[in-house]
């Protein structure tokens, strides 16, 4: 089976100039993994409508799912709605559920329904909503598109319940392998292993520990056999040249 692909689209502003440090990223990227699809591409946009329906446009035409982040508040620079709409050609307008949703929320908090609360309802036209245990506005779905808000405890938890309602897929599987030398010691063995085994993705991650170079490398796989017998190639490579191990350099 042909596992299910996937992007994301972080929108905002505050994630270019640095205010705010993304923390969906890589939050997404791990609940992909485990419902078994396949993350292929992360992109960050302003806000900028043009911008982000074109780049949506890209991305939901290329792949089976396209999340993305941020710009569903109550404030004028909230567009990620109006975006959404014009990249699918249709019209926008509050989603009766949301406002009842909404409306409730405030009242019985004893505040005011305002204008720029009530933005919190609008939807693309044909929009099913994503729920938001959190605080209640509702992100929303559109075909292949969820758009849900950037607050990393609210886009988290409307995750979760979108996840849930996903087909899934066989999630990949994982081995780390710890090895005592650089990266450039054991890149060309490398190399050759991973043409040996093209089922498994092999890469190398260097660490320093402020003395001596080593590597991290990790092996991913869908087929457990598979990625044993990669896992096996390997650390059967490091044993072959411990006995003429020489102190590691990097890269």
């Amino acid at each position: 089976m042909i596992p299910a692909t996937a992007a994301m689209l972080a929108i905002g502003d505050e994630l270019l100039s640095g205010r705010t440090k993304d923390r969906n990223i890589g939050y997404l990227a791990e609940m992909m993994t485990v419902a078994g699809i396949d993350l292929k591409e992360v992109r960050i946009v302003g806000d900028e409508p043009h911008l982000i329906s074109d780049t949506l446009n890209t991305l939901r035409r290329q792949y089976d799912y396209v999340f993305t982040s941020g710009g569903i508040g109550p404030t004028h620079d909230d567009i990620t709605a109006d975006a959404v709409a014009a990249a699918f050609g249709v019209p926008i307008d509050e989603h009766p559920e949301a406002m009842a949703r909404l409306s409730a929320h405030y009242t019985a908090r004893g505040l005011e329904f305002t204008d720029a609360r009530r933005r919190m309802a609008r939807t693309p036209e044909g929009a099913s909503l994503i729920d938001n245990p959190v605080s209640v506005a509702p992100g929303f779905r559109v075909d292949n598109v969820f758009v849900m808000a950037g607050v990393p405890n609210v886009f988290q938890a409307m995750l979760g319940n979108v996840v849930e309602s996903l087909p899934a897929g066989k999630a990949i599987e994982s081995v780390a392998v710890a090895c005592p030398y650089g990266e450039g010691d054991i890149g060309d063995p490398l190399r050759a292993l991973s043409k040996l085994h093209p089922g498994v993705a092999i890469g190398s991650y260097p660490r320093f520990d402020g003395e001596r170079f080593s590597t991290e490398i990790v092996l991913r796989s869908r087929d457990r056999a598979a990625l044993d017998a990669a896992a096996a190639a390997v650390s059967a490579m490091l044993a072959g040249k411990a006995s003429g191990a020489t102190t590691a350099t990097p890269g």
